[in-house]
């Protein structure tokens, strides 16, 4: 059990039998009255985001999540196979739990699966990821004088914004926190 005002960004929390990750919190002391703590929260199961207002005193069970290394196999549909990389064991994951993180995923990409118990709960994908460019627009000599950019579609069908000198089938690395272009790789 943790207080209200120990609640950090990233602890997972079991609120009224449902799972959330504290995505954001305010700590909020008023003049007369008790202090007051606002949460961010992000349902783990249902993806969507909530917020609420707590009293200092009030308790929350923490939840620890097992996190495992797994392999991303191939799809079958809506379902996303993934393989852990100890016990050789095969998990499904449907879209919905995956969320924007379908964007990056190629097959033999390695990863970390969140796990309660036996239920998985989602993928957390590594800061970068190299995917290589099957669309873009024409590159021009001498076109650099200023840094500008062009849409770029990747292997994934992720559109993102890369530099002039990157064309069609060259291998780039992306942030996967936030989708930009980082560097060839």
């Amino acid at each position: 059990m943790i207080d209200a005002t120990e609640a950090r960004k990233g602890i997972t929390i079991d609120l009224d039998g449902q799972l959330y990750n504290i995505l954001d919190y305010q700590h909020i002391k008023v003049g007369r009255g008790s202090a007051h703590v606002r949460l961010r929260l992000r349902d783990i199961r249902a993806g969507h985001t909530i917020e609420r207002t707590f009293q200092a005193g009030d308790r929350f069970k923490r939840v620890r999540l097992d996190q495992r290394s797994s392999q991303y196999l191939y799809q079958d549909g809506d379902l996303y196979y993934f393989m852990d990389n100890e016990t050789f064991e095969q998990t499904p994951l449907t879209s919905e739990q995956l969320g924007d993180a379908l964007n990056y995923l190629k097959e033999g990409t390695t990863l970390t699966i969140s796990r309660y118990g036996e239920e998985a709960m989602g993928i957390e994908l590594p800061i970068t990821v190299e995917l290589m460019v099957t669309e873009t627009g024409p590159s021009y000599k001498g076109d650099t004088s200023q840094a500008g950019t062009k849409p770029a579609v990747l292997e994934t069908g992720v559109t993102i914004q890369v530099p002039y000198f990157i064309s069609t089938g060259d291998v780039v690395r992306v942030d996967t926190r936030n989708g930009s272009y980082q560097e060839r790789a």
